[in-house]
């Protein structure tokens, strides 16, 4: 399937590896130039060469934490225009409720809800004026189902959900769509961060965790970051314009729902 969006830019954050690669990786397949953000630029610079080698789109690659003033600066400054927005940072770490205290929760917010919304608010007006855009936020299974030892994301991935919930029907009849795609487990330095959390937890192997978690998981296995992608690029698509503030589990079945 054509999906309509070669020739249009994207900015994809937190995309050196991952799903954010994935994402970027399945964008610059159906010839989108890309804007690649991530703190770490030797992994950053990699990804964009091997992209630019693979598909022989355009990449601009700005290292920097998009969390901060200064790394959205430096990010919007040479984002200005994008037709496509995927947004993505790490998760917070676990722990339990106890745990944390107001720096916790504030990071996690910075982190998880006030810096999408940031970029939103900073790339949608020309969106808005050119009549297309797309954005789709990576956020987590965990604001259909929460995860007890996930309640930092739980809590500022949730509010991310409630922006959109209001902001994409606000712009839709402009052209402009934004949807999250909500991943479960995926085989990503997050789930080797949470395997391990469970195997230093429970004295087991790392094999073992990732065993034991596959085991609650219909489909029997962690997805992978290039079936994420797929499912970013059509939600970034000529053919979404009719999907409007939807919340797309990809998850193999984990959160088990009727709706």
């Amino acid at each position: 399937m054509d999906m309509g969006i070669k020739g249009k830019r994207a900015l994809v954050c937190a995309s050196s590896k991952g799903l954010g690669r994935g994402c970027a990786e399945a964008l610059a397949a159906e010839g989108v130039d890309l804007v690649l953000n991530a703190r770490g630029s030797d992994a950053l610079e990699a990804t964009a060469a091997a992209i630019r080698a693979v598909h022989g789109v355009d990449v601009v690659t700005v290292a920097a934490d998009i969390t901060t003033p200064a790394g959205r600066e430096a990010v919007l400054a040479a984002a200005q225009g994008v037709d496509i927005l995927v947004t993505n940072a790490g998760g917070p770490p676990p722990g339990t409720w106890s745990d944390w205290d107001r720096d916790d929760f504030i990071a996690a917010l910075d982190a998880n809800m006030l810096t999408p919304i940031a970029l939103m608010q900073a790339l949608m007006p020309a969106m808005i004026d050119r009549g297309w855009g797309r954005v789709v936020n990576i956020t987590s299974g965990s604001v259909k189902a929460p995860i007890p030892a996930l309640g930092l994301s739980n809590t500022a991935r949730t509010g991310l959900t409630g922006f959109v919930a209001g902001t994409s029907r606000q712009v839709a009849g402009s052209g402009v769509t934004i949807n999250n795609l909500l991943p479960g487990i995926h085989a990503t330095d997050r789930a080797i961060q949470l395997d391990t959390g469970v195997s230093t937890a429970q004295g087991i192997s790392m094999e073992q965790a990732k065993v034991n978690r596959s085991a609650t998981i219909p489909a029997g296995r962690y997805g992978t970051a290039q079936e994420f992608g797929a499912a970013c690029a059509f939600l970034c698509s000529d053919h979404a314009g009719f999907i409007v503030g939807q919340n797309l589990l990809l998850d193999g079945g984990a959160v088990n729902a009727t709706l």
